[in-house]
């Protein structure tokens, strides 16, 4: 048996980029800033920058609704993938492959520039809290992401 679960809570780094696979697949890519629980020896948090990638409808849902600075709550499996890079070196990288993301705050619509184009924007939810139920946006069961999709990543 193997386990590979992760939970993180963090802000969002810069806006989610869409875009499509191959076979038409929506993907999206973002990074979130997550501090640590303790402080450096000169009194300053730590901050980890973590890449995150999402397919399908969580994909489209993250790039509708959130932008940079907005606080996620991302569930899914770590992914280390190899590379290659310009040079020729062999590179190392690790991202989450999020199976679903969840507001960590409540901003509404007037509490900034406008950004979701008169949207209405879904009530924060988190499982295992009384009354969840996924919004109507997407539910648990379409986060399946298959091998083609996994070697389809542009990040």
């Amino acid at each position: 048996m193997s386990l590979n679960t992760i939970i993180l809570m963090g802000r969002l780094t810069r806006d989610p980029e869409l875009r499509r696979g191959a076979t038409g697949t929506a993907i999206c890519g973002f990074s979130i800033a997550v501090d640590r629980d303790y402080k450096a020896d000169n009194g300053e948090r730590q901050t980890d920058f973590i890449d995150i990638v999402t397919f399908k409808n969580t994909a489209e849902f993250v790039s509708k609704y959130f932008a940079k600075g907005r606080m996620a709550v991302v569930h899914g499996r770590l992914q280390i993938r190899d590379w290659q890079d310009k040079e020729g070196n062999r590179r190392r990288s690790a991202e989450v492959v999020a199976q679903s993301v969840y507001f960590g705050d409540s901003k509404r619509p007037d509490d900034g520039p406008e950004r979701f184009s008169g949207d209405p924007i879904p009530s924060p939810v988190y499982p295992g809290i009384p009354g969840y139920e996924a919004p109507a946006a997407y539910s648990p069961g379409d986060f399946s992401v298959t091998e083609e999709e996994d070697s389809e990543l542009p990040f």
